[in-house]
Order: structure tokens, then sequence, then C-alpha cells
């Protein structure tokens, strides 16, 4: 080769990070959106695109949820519910004759109603529909000849009957035809198996949001998956799940009972329960009774992983977006429930907006990981010294100095634990390597990792009195 002035490329200069994953998540949830791949929701999408993506389904409502509220890359797994929807009955308002029937399986929770503003018969009268409660409605369209209106992604079609005698009387302006469904349940299996499809991802996520109310044989089966993929994968990660809602026939004290009862027996610091439900205005306007699982992913996104999402100066929910705590009487409880490990909502008196009481987390007691913030920065520690550890397998010990030579290593690994503490994401950190180790047999490097974490103060006592400054110059 002929010489020359040669160029090399030096990678890497700018100190730019890798992507972590930090604040990415995964939602699993019900969507009649079918995809072999995540379908991936950003943080700069409005409720239209998001519906686009995942449908009016129950997943779209949690994306919406979790991005008005700091998240800026989402992926979602879209689960075909084992258990379908229902409809309710059809409530009729009006002077019309005609009759109406609904087939089909809604794809989540609606109130449908049509209003006719056209009198008539089929391919005469005009109407107009609402899937939100009559939020908002679609343009004016006029009944087809067949008597059937089929409103796209709801999966529900609307046949409508003529009156036998007098089919110009069928429909008159003001006939009101409404309806409220349930949305499709996801099986615990169902869950599991979505959960397992996370095993072999190459993307880069923090923790997982289970979509949907659920109970404790759900929190126990991914409670266990949990820790696999701890010990057995090597993908540290959290998972955010949500209770059920009051039923109809449950009073307040029977309710909170049975929440209380749900946690027993449930140790792990890696699962999270939400409790919290609220009056919301969503991103898209329309005010629904929701679990403030996906409030709660949209600010782990935006907190960093040593932050509470509970600190009252950053994370402020406004009250013009979530109207009130539900179900009503909800806060003579939140001192139960919050003790017993779930995350709740809260107000204090003298501020605006709501704001997460604790970001409580299933660990036994006298755990050291008892808040989301301290589960973040645990595994997020075990993520990155493991990457750098990895670099230093089966590397060369110079057996004449075994333990300087360990201690070398050592200090490779402890690059993530120094950077994180600059980076204020811990106070401090030391690895420490056990004298007498046998190389040679073992061939197994122990270390011990302990890190000072950041500090957060819960609670402020302030004392208060009045002094004389006269006195004081007697």
């Amino acid at each position: 080769m002929l010489r020359d002035v040669n160029t090399i490329i030096t990678d890497g200069g700018l100190g730019v990070d890798t992507a972590k994953g930090e604040g990415i998540h995964f939602k699993i949830g019900v969507s009649p959106v079918s995809s072999d791949v995540p379908i991936i929701i950003t943080g700069n999408m409005d409720a239209k695109k998001i519906k686009e993506k995942l449908g009016l389904s129950p997943l779209a409502d949690a994306c919406m949820d979790s991005v008005e509220n700091g998240s800026n890359m989402i992926y979602c797994l879209s689960v075909r519910a084992s258990v379908p929807g229902t409809v309710g009955e059809i409530e009729k308002t009006g002077v019309g004759l005609g009759k109406c029937i609904v087939e089909g399986q809604p794809n989540n929770a609606y109130e449908i109603i049509v209003k006719f503003t056209g009198s008539g018969g089929f391919n005469q009268a005009v109407l107009r529909y609402s899937v939100d409660g009559g939020y908002s409605f679609s343009e004016e369209v006029t009944l087809a000849i067949n008597g059937e209106l089929d409103i796209p992604s709801v999966g529900l079609k609307f046949k409508f009957a003529e009156d036998e005698i007098k089919q110009e009387e069928s429909f008159k302006i003001g006939d009101t035809y409404t309806i409220k469904t349930e949305s499709p349940q996801m099986t615990n299996q169902d869950v599991l198996t979505a959960i397992d499809k996370l095993r072999t991802s190459n993307y880069s996520y923090e923790y997982v949001h289970i979509v949907g109310e659920s109970t404790k044989a759900l929190w126990a089966a991914v409670s266990s998956e949990s820790i696999r993929f701890t010990e057995l994968y090597k993908k540290p990660l959290f998972f955010v799940l949500e209770a059920r809602n009051i039923t109809e026939d449950e009073n307040l004290d029977e309710y909170a009972q049975y929440i209380v009862n749900e946690r027993k027996g449930l140790q792990n610091y890696d699962i999270q329960i939400v409790t919290a439900r609220s009056l919301y205005t969503r991103m898209d306007g329309t005010i629904k009774d929701i679990n403030n699982a996906g409030i709660v992913c949209g600010l782990y996104s935006k907190s960093k992983v040593q932050q509470s999402i509970g600190e009252v100066k950053s994370f402020s929910i406004p009250e013009n977006k979530m109207l009130e705590l539900l179900p009503k009487g909800i806060e003579d409880y939140l001192a139960v429930f919050d003790e017993t490990n779930y995350l709740t909502f809260r107000k204090y008196e003298g501020i605006e907006g709501f704001y997460v009481t604790n970001a409580r987390m299933m660990c036994p007691e006298g755990s050291d990981y008892k808040y989301a913030e301290r589960v973040r920065v645990k595994n997020k520690i075990m993520r990155e010294t493991r990457k750098r550890a990895l670099k230093e397998l089966q590397s060369s010990i110079d057996m004449t100095d075994v333990q300087g030579s360990l201690e070398i290593v050592a200090k490779f690994i402890q690059t993530p634990l120094d950077t994180m503490a600059r980076n204020k994401e811990i106070s401090s950190a030391r690895i420490i390597v056990p004298e007498g180790q046998d190389i040679l047999a073992d061939e197994k490097l122990n270390v011990i990792i302990r890190f000072v974490p950041i500090g957060h103060f819960r609670e402020i006592e302030i004392d208060l009195g009045m002094e004389n400054p006269f006195r004081n110059q007697q």
C-alpha cells in the first residue's frame, strides 16, 4: 500500500451514553390490532394517532394517560383477549316506532349513543353517533338501506328495524339509542404468554405495565416471572399492575378489607400495585373513571431513577385533569392502603393538584426497597455493573499477586457506580473483594457491592413559637 495521510475515526469521544432504557416501558394490554412485533408509541403522538395504531382499546387508553404525563417511548404488546367484552341493554328514548339490536363484541368499555337528526325509514333517516358518552359525535350519516350501522373500530354493529306498517314513522328526530359496554379482559395465561415474549426482546426498557384490573392470582404469577427475569434472564425490571375497582354491591369498608386481604402473602419489591383511581380528563377530552397506573408510568418516564414520583414540587397532576379521587370517600382509607404497600394518590391541604402518596412496592417487611426510587436504582446498578463485569470475564490473573489483580478487576466493575455517584443517582458506592479467594480451583471472582442511596424526607415537622426580641437585651 502506498503511504498517504490516513484518518482513523475514534468514536465515543463526546461521551454520549448508549440507550439504557430508563423511563421506557412495555405495556401489555387488550387491543384489536394484531402485531407480531411491539407497536411503538412515542411522546409526540396525539390521541388520534395513538388510537389509529392501537384501536379504541384499553391499551390505547393507558398509552394516552402515560404519554400526556411524561412518557416519550412505549413499546406495546397487543393481546387478543380471551374473555370477550359484554354489551348492556339498549336504552331508547323518543317517539319513533323503529327498533334496534346490537351484535358483536366490544373492543373497550364504551357508552355509545346513536342520535337521529333526520326522520324516516331506511335510506332516509339521518343520524350521528358517539362512542364516548356524548363528548364527541360523528358527522351525519344516512341510515343504510339494510338498516345496519357499523361503527368503525368498536367491534359492534347496530341493526335497526323499521315499523312493519309505518316505515316512515320508524325513526324520528331526537330518537336516541344508548348502550354501555364492558371491555374485554385478558386471562392470567394471556398475560404470562405476553410476558414470555419479552424474554427475547432486544429493546431497552425499565419496567412493564400490565393494563387492566387484576387480582392476587396474577400478581403472584407475575411475581414469579419477575424473579425469573432477574435471576435467569439477567434482565432486572419491575412490574406495575392495577388493582380492581369497587363493585356495585360493595361498600367502602368491604372494598378496603378486600384490598388489604389481597396483599397478604405477596412479598416482592419488583412488583407495584396501583389502587388509585380518579375521574380523569384524558388527552382526547373524554372524562373517565380510570386506574391511575397509566399516569404513574408517565411520571416514571420523566423522573430520574433516584427521584420519588411523590416529590411535590415536581409531580403535580392538575385539578382540571384529575377531577376527583374515586371511589367517592376513598380518602379516608388512603393511609390503610399506603401502609399495606399499595400506590395511592392524595391531595395536600393548602396547595392545588393531586400527588402520589408514596411509590410503594410490594416488598417484605423491613426491606430496603420499599419505594420505586430505591428499586429503580437497584436495577440500574445490576444492569450497569453486569455489563461492565461481562467485559472482564475470563481475564488473566497474576497468581503472584492474586488480591491485587482482583482489586484491579473490581475497580473496572466499579466504574458505573462512580458515574452514578457523580450524577447524584446514589450518594456513594464501594466494591469489596474478599481475601483468600482460590481462583485456580473455583474460577470465580466474588465481589461485594455496597451503596449509599440518595435520601428523601417524607414528612416535615415545624416547631412554631413566639419570641420577645427585647427579652434577650435584658
